[in-house]
């Protein structure tokens, strides 16, 4: 026979994620993880952004992320795949098989590194070039509306956090 409904409150209290007393208030860290949940929200909604980004110039968001990177990461000779993948925070094989594909669609021109026979730099090419200049309006756009009202030293306190 099934119980019938319970008429008493329920009292449960999650045990606590972390064991930072300054990250309690009031005996829990419901605001810590609350905390937590708002990074991931904030977290998601850039990688959305990321997705159409990519989705307008045609390619997946780990291109995108390469494209981009290459774009802020390269100097005089280029950028190793290492770099970038430390940059964009994806793994290097993963990073190597999409800058084959960026080079197979002239996006990306790679060539020995002096420095380092054991690598390869990797820059824009002109396409990659007109490429990142045709979406960077639509990217600074959207950063406008989505970092509106936030001061740079909330950003820079955010950068050394993450």
């Amino acid at each position: 026979m099934p119980s019938s409904p319970s008429k008493e409150p329920r009292s449960y209290r999650p045990p606590s994620t972390t064991s930072r007393e300054e990250f309690f208030s009031g005996g829990t860290d419901k605001a810590f993880r609350e905390s937590i949940y708002n990074i991931v929200r904030g977290l998601d909604g850039l990688m959305s952004c990321r997705e159409v980004f990519s989705k307008v110039l045609g390619l997946t968001g780990s291109q995108f992320a390469v494209l981009m990177g290459v774009a802020h990461k390269e100097n005089e000779e280029g950028v190793t795949i290492r770099e970038l993948s430390d940059h964009i925070r994806l793994a290097a094989p993963h990073v190597t098989t999409e800058v084959g594909r960026m080079i197979r669609a002239k996006l990306l021109v790679k060539r020995p590194n002096e420095a380092d026979g054991r690598s390869v730099l990797v820059s824009l090419s002109p396409t990659g070039q007109a490429e990142v200049g045709r979406i960077a309006p639509l990217v600074r756009k959207v950063n406008v509306q989505l970092f509106q009202g936030i001061a740079a030293g909330v950003l820079a306190s955010l950068t050394r956090g993450m």
